[in-house]
């Protein structure tokens, strides 16, 4: 009696593959949860106002989590002390040097810090080596104020989904716009003006 080829068994996918297969999914399903929660399913623009795209992460209206942090000219940057101290609005930019965007933006805040003095410009370090997060700041030589997430916590308190991102807060001290990727300085100026008005 002829035996019959067997059929070549055929390998199980990896544990990592199907993880990241089921990460996947689930952004996928979260997204668009998100999108029907709206009543509209879209695509988002680079730069928008996302309240709950981000699990946990800070709504427009929130009240801006205060935290402060060393900078690098060796004093510190807090943020309830500056709201109560001097009251103008901030313009909260979280960067790391290992970062391509976070790099090319740095030149177009500095001079948008520039041109807004009554807006207060600081650009903090996250997820980061510090002295990498100094050495580039240091060679870009941005005149705004730039401090170090020490403890990973000014991370936590404004979590996103990847950097740059930047808040723009209020003199009330709620975030009033959530700006999410590179910005450059038409894209800056415009959103300052709609957040604070003509005069930030």
């Amino acid at each position: 009696m002829e035996t019959l080829p067997q059929p070549t068994p055929k390998k199980a996918p990896s544990r990592r593959l199907i993880g990241v297969l089921a990460l996947l999914a689930l952004l996928s399903t979260g997204v668009a949860a998100y999108a029907w929660s709206q009543g509209t399913v879209r695509d988002v623009p680079q730069i928008e106002t996302v309240p709950d795209l981000i699990r946990g992460g800070r709504r427009t209206a929130d009240v801006a989590p205060p935290f402060t942090v060393p900078t690098l000219d060796g004093g510190s940057f807090s943020l309830a002390d500056h709201l109560a101290q001097d009251g103008s609005p901030v313009f909260l930019n979280l960067w790391a040097s290992w970062c391509p965007p976070c790099r090319a933006e740095m030149p177009a805040i500095d001079d948008a810090a520039t041109r807004h003095p009554d807006v207060k410009f600081v650009g903090v370090a996250v997820q980061d080596d510090f002295q990498a997060a100094a050495r580039f700041a240091e060679e870009i030589g941005v005149s705004y104020a730039i401090g170090l997430d020490e403890y990973d916590k000014v991370n936590a308190l404004y979590p996103s989904a990847g950097l740059p991102v930047t808040f723009l807060i209020g003199a009330d001290g709620t975030v009033v716009r959530a700006l999410f990727g590179q910005l450059d300085e038409a894209q800056i100026d415009e959103s300052i003006a709609n957040a604070f008005g003509d005069d930030g």
